[in-house]
C-alpha cells in the first residue's frame, strides 16, 4: 500500500474563516452559537444555531463564479483554496488526471429548493431558475472545486449524512493508497440552517431547545438535550508520500487508518450496544497496524444528544477495553455545533492541529457528566499533552459509522 500524508488544510467554521482562526478559537474555548439570523424564527421552538459569520465569497473567488454557487459550494471552494495554497501544489507541474477530489455534502442546498419551490407555487413552473438542479445537488461542491482548481482526476461525492466528511477523507485516502490518484482534495461542506431543516430536526427532537448560547451544545453532560446546527466546510490535501517528498512539500500528518461500518439497526438511533461504531474503530486500528494502547486521544462524534453520547461511550469502551479510561476524549461540536456533512472534515482538521501543537482542547460546557458517561472528556480546561496518534469518529443517521486515524509524521 502507498503511504498517504496531509499537506494542506482549509476550514470555514462558525469560530473562524480559516485554519489559523479556527485553531485560535479551539484553544480559547470560543463558541459560535447565537440567535439564527438567516430567517425569522418567531414561530420556531429552536432559535439558536452556529452560523458562519463574516463570510464574503468574493474574497475567495470571482463574483461571476460565486453567483453560480450556493453557500455550501462557496464554502467548499474557499476551504479547498486555502488547503491547496498551503500544500504548495502547482497544477502546471502536475498531471491533472492524477489529482482528484472527494468532497461531500449531507443535504446540498435546501435554500435553493425552498426559494424555487416558493416561485413554483406563487408564479408557476415557468419561473423556476433553470440552474436550480446544478445549484442544489450535493455533488456540485466537488464539481465546483475541481473547476476552480483544474482537478481532472477521480472526483466523487460521498453522501452519508453526518459521516460524509469522514467517509470522504477515508475514500480519498483509499484512492491514493490503491494508485487511483497521487493527490486528492477531500472533506465536507454544509450550509443547512434553513426553515425546513430547523423545522424538520426540531420535529425529530434532535435539536437542543435550550436557546441559551452558553448551554446549548454540551456533549456528555447530563443536561444535554440535542445538537445545534452549524455550517461551514473542511478540506484537506491528501498526497502520496513520495509525491509529496519529491516536490518538497511540508507534511502535516500521515493518514494511517480508516474504518467504516453500518449499524443496520435504525434510521436515526445508533445501535444501543455501540458495536457498529466499535468495529469501525477496531477496523481503523487494524488498518493502521496499532494496538488500542497506542491511541491516547479521540475526537468524538459527541453530538450532545442523549443516544449518541451514551452509545458512542459504550462503543469506545468496547473497542478499547480497560484502556478506554486512559483516553482523552473531546467533542469539537461543543464549540462549533454540528456541521452535518462537514462535521467529520473540520473535526479531522482539529485532530491534526491538536496533535501537532501537543494540546487537547476542552469539551466546552461540560459540567456534570451523565452516570454511565465516566470517561475522560477533557472537562473544564484543555490539556497540554504530546501524542502520536489521533482518532476521529463520525456516526450518522442511517447507521453509518466512520473512523480515521492520523499520526505525527516523523
Amino acid at each position: 500500500m502507498r503511504r498517504v500524508v496531509v499537506t494542506g488544510m482549509g476550514a470555514i467554521t462558525p469560530i473562524g474563516l480559516n485554519v489559523a482562526e479556527y485553531w485560535d478559537g479551539l484553544k480559547a474555548g470560543k463558541t459560535g452559537f447565537g440567535e439564527i439570523t438567516y430567517f425569522d424564527t418567531t414561530d420556531y421552538k429552536v432559535k439558536i444555531a452556529a452560523e458562519v459569520k463574516g463570510f464574503a465569497a468574493k474574497e475567495f473567488m470571482d463574483g461571476k463564479a460565486a453567483k453560480r454557487m450556493e453557500k455550501f459550494s462557496q464554502y467548499a471552494v474557499a476551504a479547498a483554496k486555502e488547503a491547496f495554497l498551503q500544500s504548495g501544489l502547482d497544477m502546471e507541474q502536475e498531471d491533472p488526471y492524477r489529482v482528484g477530489c472527494a468532497i461531500g455534502s449531507g443535504v446540498g442546498s435546501l435554500q435553493a429548493i425552498e426559494r424555487e419551490y416558493e416561485k413554483l407555487l406563487n408564479k408557476g413552473p415557468g419561473r423556476v431558475n433553470p440552474l436550480l438542479v446544478p445549484l442544489m445537488i450535493t455533488n456540485i461542491a466537488a464539481g465546483n472545486v475541481s473547476i476552480q482548481l483544474g482537478l481532472k482526476g477521480k472526483t466523487i461525492n460521498v453522501v452519508t449524512a453526518c459521516a460524509t466528511g469522514t467517509h470522504s477523507i477515508g475514500e480519498g485516502y483509499r484512492s491514493i493508497q490503491h494508485g487511483e490518484a497521487d493527490v486528492m482534495l477531500a472533506g465536507g461542506t454544509e450550509c443547512a440552517i434553513t426553515p425546513i431543516s430547523v423545522a424538520g430536526f426540531t420535529s425529530l427532537t434532535a435539536l437542543s431547545a435550550k436557546n441559551t448560547p452558553e448551554r446549548c451544545s454540551i456533549p456528555f453532560d447530563k443536561d444535554r438535550d440535542g445538537f445545534v446546527l452549524g455550517d461551514g466546510a473542511g478540506v484537506v490535501v491528501l498526497e502520496e508520500l513520495e509525491h509529496a517528498k519529491a516536490r518538497g512539500a511540508k507534511i502535516l500528518a500521515e493518514v494511517v487508518g480508516y474504518g467504516a461500518t453500518s449499524d443496520a439497526y435504525h434510521i436515526t438511533s445508533p445501535a444501543e450496544d455501540g458495536m457498529g461504531a466499535a468495529n469501525a474503530m477496531k477496523f481503523a486500528m487494524e488498518d493502521a497496524g496499532v494496538k488500542p494502547e497506542d491511541i491516547t486521544y479521540i475526537n468524538a462524534h459527541g453530538t450532545s444528544t442523549h443516544h449518541n453520547d451514551l452509545f458512542e461511550t459504550r462503543a469506545i469502551k468496547t473497542a478499547f477495553g480497560d484502556h478506554a479510561y486512559k483516553l482523552k476524549i473531546n467533542s469539537t461540536k461543543s464549540m462549533i455545533g454540528h456541521l452535518l456533512g462537514a462535521a467529520g472534515a473540520v473535526e479531522f482538521i482539529a485532530s491534526i492541529l491538536q496533535m501537532n501543537h501537543n494540546y487537547i482542547h476542552q469539551t466546552v460546557g461540560l459540567e456534570q457528566p451523565d452516570e454511565e458517561l465516566d470517561l475522560d472528556y477533557v472537562q473544564g480546561h484543555g490539556v497540554d499533552m504530546e501524542f502520536d496518534y489521533a482518532m476521529s469518529n463520525s456516526l450518522a443517521f442511517g447507521g453509518h459509522n466512520a473512523t480515521l486515524i492520523v499520526k505525527k509524521y516523523k
